[in-house]
């Protein structure tokens, strides 16, 4: 539980956008999500706002892997 809430946290942006889109994500699909897919979703939330905002918005293209399937599981949440 408490490694939930520091993700919660992390999903706390200075952007609204990305506010709501993490969060819809985490409360909807952060649960069913493998190991190693739960550390691609950490590992964005180390981006900065605007370099998140541009991979989940398509102006930037991620690796392939996990990394980029979260990033496409975003792109359509």
């Amino acid at each position: 539980m408490a490694e939930l809430d520091r993700v919660r946290w992390q999903c706390r942006r200075g952007m609204l956008e990305l506010d709501l889109v993490l969060s819809r994500f985490l409360d909807q699909h952060y649960a069913g999500l493998t190991a190693s897919e739960q550390a691609a979703f950490k590992s964005l939330l180390e981006c900065s706002d605007n370099e998140l905002w541009d991979l989940i918005a398509g102006r930037q293209e991620p690796g392939s892997g996990d990394l980029g399937a979260i990033v496409g599981m975003l792109r359509r949440a």
